[in-house]
């Protein structure tokens, strides 16, 4: 039972947590912290973009948290893109927060960096600032534009500083985020807490194998999760390419669920390289059709590429791999390791062929599988689980509120809140 951080002369304590990328609750890691809050006794509160097809109500109270939407366009076209879904995003998030009013916490997830601009309304009226690191944004940037470290690279760094310059405390997802946040970041270490990412076991469980999802080969591949330009489709692909043209493999089916910016890209790329027959991809599948590819998978494919940002940062695919049971071929990337363990191979950094033999070998050894799939279980069920990451997030929060400024009594807050429409 997780404890009651509120004092016996304080009967409410009100966090508002910040998101600009995900709606919620599809944003899986900002949920986890909202239902972990809520059981600890807080009023929460989110603000937080509208989703296409999911999330679309502008409120809605979901399990005792409230969530606040609003409409935002994805950038495309350059920078002047990004300007302007950010500049919307800020705008918005600004207002809605002046509808929540005072809070005692309030809690911004990246990327982007500029989150702590319209927390500063809140900030100055008492409320302690929880920086929550998704991702190093200035890595992401190096990581997915390829244009080096230039005027919009000092820039992200700039943003960057300023944000843990107004954080009371930083959220790290690992140890690596955290120690950035204290060497480059300048956080004291005691100010930075690690809050690892966790699968939902109730999620993630096992099913009966549905061979035919094999369509008539005897071994399934799966890979779960974003396709954008920094996630390594097209490395996959072409270590499948090798597969079956060097090593010559054609019995397995592919398939690759979840969707991104190179989501188009990635399918005529399996199409130029003759997998049309072999590679499936789905699209975004709902959680029922998701466990049934993973319970019928024979491998897992963790194929993104060392680069500033992968080789420090906690992938969630292989964390929900895991969690499944399955064992995972990956990259040599530092936390992808720390993550996984013995619950992976591991391929020399971006060595196509390499991938491509591991993925032959466990193919081929089923005691394997099962001996990677069994503790890639335990790891997650033990040292890797949310109760964990809960305690983390709560002594985080305990560590927010210490001197902190009372929310002013008589304040306009929406205790009586209800969904609009």
């Amino acid at each position: 039972m997780l404890g009651d951080v509120r004092s016996n002369d304080e009967p409410e304590r009100r966090a508002l947590i910040l998101v600009e990328n995900l709606s919620v609750p599809f944003d899986r890691r900002v949920w986890q912290e909202c239902t972990t809050l809520r059981d600890a006794g807080w009023t929460v509160h989110v603000i937080c973009p509208r989703g296409n097809k999911r999330d679309t109500e502008p409120e809605a109270e979901i399990d005792g948290v409230r969530i606040h939407r609003y409409p935002l366009r994805a950038a495309t076209g350059g920078p002047a893109g990004y300007l302007r879904e950010y500049g919307a995003a800020l705008w918005h998030t600004y207002r809605l927060a002046r509808e929540v009013g005072p809070v005692h916490v309030v809690h911004a997830c990246n990327p982007p960096d500029l989150l702590f601009l319209p927390a500063r309304w809140l900030t100055r009226r008492g409320a302690r600032f929880v920086f929550d690191q998704h991702d190093l944004v200035p890595e992401l940037y190096l990581s997915r534009f390829g244009r080096g470290k230039d005027l919009l690279y000092r820039g992200v760094c700039a943003l960057e500083r300023l944000t843990y310059r107004a954080a009371d405390i930083v959220i790290a997802t690992n140890e690596s985020y955290r120690d950035v946040a204290v060497s480059r970041g300048g956080k004291r270490p005691e100010d930075v807490f690690v809050v690892r990412s966790a699968p939902a076991t109730d999620r993630f469980q096992p099913v009966p194998p549905e061979p035919e999802l094999k369509r008539g080969k005897p071994h399934l591949l799966c890979y779960l999760g974003v396709m954008g330009p920094q996630d390594g489709v097209d490395y996959a692909l072409r270590a499948l390419a090798k597969l079956r043209d060097e090593l010559g493999r054609t019995d397995w089916h592919a398939v690759f669920v979840g969707s991104g910016d190179a989501f188009d890209a990635m399918v005529d790329l399996s199409r130029q390289l003759g997998l049309d027959d072999q590679v499936q991809f789905t699209g975004r599948v709902p959680d029922a059709d998701l466990v049934r590819y993973l319970s019928t998978a024979d491998v897992c494919l963790s194929p993104d590429p060392c680069n500033p940002l992968n080789d420090v940062s906690t992938m969630n695919k292989v964390l929900e791999y895991m969690a499944m049971g399955r064992p995972i071929v990956s990259f040599d990337l530092k936390e992808a390791r720390v993550s996984a363990g013995e619950a992976a191979v591991y391929a020399s950094a971006d060595d196509e062929a390499a991938f491509a033999r591991l993925v032959a070998q466990l193919l081929d050894d089923p005691e394997q599988r099962a001996r990677m799939g069994k503790i890639g279980q335990e790891r997650i069920s033990g040292p890797l689980s949310w109760r964990n990451s809960q305690k983390s997030l709560l002594a985080a929060y305990a560590a927010a509120c210490r001197g902190r400024t009372p929310v002013p009594r008589g304040a306009k807050v929406r205790t009586g809140w209800r969904p609009r429409g």
